[in-house]
């Protein structure tokens, strides 16, 4: 099986030259989702409604290669201020809820877009 690439309508367009995500067998790849409105291109103020649209993207993308949030084994949360950690960490934890995967969470200086808020995530099917 070789490698797919997955996009959907439902989450934003890629902003450089890269894909939404690619699937490799049973492993999906997402790209880092900014909190960009996919109808729009949107940036909504704030780094709680950021980090909301930003899981929404990734949602969509997981839905659209057929994985769930439970399927996501890995992620990586990029904040422009780590003195957001706290919010993001409640809107990240209600998200995922049950299903923990492991994490990073790192301050950048910049994002695109000018971004406050990027997550990325590595999700497995598995059939054990």
């Amino acid at each position: 099986m070789g490698n797919a690439v997955v996009n959907t309508t439902k989450a934003p367009a890629a902003v450089g030259p890269y894909v939404q995500a690619m699937q490799a067998g049973d492993i999906l790849f997402t790209s880092g989702q900014l909190g960009l409105v996919p109808e729009d291109g949107s940036m909504p103020e704030g780094v709680e409604a950021q980090a909301h649209q930003s899981l929404a993207n990734i949602d969509a993308i997981l839905a659209e290669a057929g994985f769930a949030k439970e399927d996501v084994v890995k992620t990586c949360v990029f904040l422009t201020d780590l003195s957001h950690f706290g919010v993001v960490n409640e809107i990240y934890a209600d998200y995922f809820g049950e299903s923990k995967p492991a994490r990073s969470c790192v301050e950048v200086s910049r994002l695109p877009k000018d971004g406050l808020v990027e997550i990325e995530c590595v999700a497995v099917k598995c059939a054990c």
